[in-house]
């Protein structure tokens, strides 16, 4: 349990989080000219998956794209775009691996961050894990509307919480 006068210092750690991603990736829009960018192409649509970083590498044999240092990836079909400090694009597996503070923003309100974090592109699933002694944090939006277009019941209140002391 949180003590009562460290609650506005975490939130303001989490502001400043929140508040550093928009100004991330807006600076990284602005060098992206500077960036190496490798597109590749998932079969059966030819729909671009945009990798954006400091150095890449490319092994023909594995056909596996390896991205190092401010990677950022773009995957307009699937609404995802993510950083992180390495990521490697499996083509033949269509699977991608990201390590390093990687955070995962999907349809604009949904998010990922963790230390590492696989996606399987053709199954859509994310397998995320945290550094040692942490966990992995996810953010999802929720509708709260039934089929029929109203807002749902609320949730009934929650006791109080007793001390343990």
């Amino acid at each position: 349990m949180i003590p009562s006068y460290q609650l506005p210092k975490l939130q303001m750690h989490r502001l400043g989080l929140a508040l550093m991603l928009p100004v991330a990736l807006l600076g990284a829009a602005t060098l992206s000219h500077q960036l190496p960018t490798a597109t590749a192409q998932s079969a059966g649509g030819n729909r671009p998956l945009t990798i954006r970083s400091d150095v890449q590498e490319y092994d023909a044999k594995s056909q596996v794209i390896t991205a190092r240092g401010n990677v950022q990836m773009l995957y307009p079909a699937r609404q995802l775009q993510a950083t992180s400090a390495q990521a490697q694009y499996f083509s033949k597996e269509r699977r991608i691996d990201f390590s390093g503070n990687v955070y995962i923003l999907q349809q604009g309100n949904n998010s990922i961050r963790a230390e590492r974090v696989t996606y399987l592109i053709d199954e859509g699933r994310f397998i995320a894990l945290p550094q040692s002694n942490r966990q992995v944090e996810s953010v999802y939006m929720v509708d709260d509307t039934n089929v029929n277009g109203q807002t749902a019941k609320p949730a009934p209140k929650t006791p109080a919480l007793k001390r343990s002391n």
